[in-house]
């Protein structure tokens, strides 16, 4: 195929392109693409383990996870985020400053999605209101 050729055919290629993504597209009538298979409403599986990922998260999160004080983890519950129906469990911590000082504890939601840990909110007021906190010594005991 010559050069031209080739040209003829990438813009051919330019102008079909579109218009086969375009019939992509999906209405309102039709399935999302989606994660998750849910429009929101349905049961979230639980997250089986979340106390783990939490330390694995929160060891990436913070920027010094040494010496956390006043830490707590509450029990995931379902919760409207979003509008959609997701397990949030809420943590409670006090990071350590360069001069060694604490500051006042945090509360972090940490949203689940399929039974994973897929964000945190850090305006958990909502989310975290009337959460019922137990010990989480594990991530005081966090390193580097």
């Amino acid at each position: 195929m010559t050069s031209r050729g080739l040209r003829v055919w990438a813009r051919c290629l330019a102008l079909v392109l579109p218009l086969a993504l375009a019939a992509c597209v999906t209405s309102d009538d039709s399935p999302s693409i989606s994660f998750t298979g849910d429009r929101g409403v349905a049961d979230q599986p639980f997250p089986g383990n979340y106390r783990t990922e939490v330390l694995a998260f929160m060891k990436t999160y913070l920027n010094n996870p040494v010496g956390l004080h006043d830490t707590g983890l509450a029990e995931p519950v379902q919760r409207t985020v979003g509008g959609r129906l997701r397990y949030v469990n809420c943590i409670r911590y006090a990071a350590k400053e360069a001069d060694g000082s604490y500051r006042e504890p945090r509360e972090r939601a940490i949203v689940y999605v399929d039974g994973r840990l897929d964000r945190v909110a850090e305006n958990s007021a909502e989310l975290c209101a009337g959460s019922a906190y137990g010990p989480f010594p594990e991530l005081a005991a966090l390193t580097r």
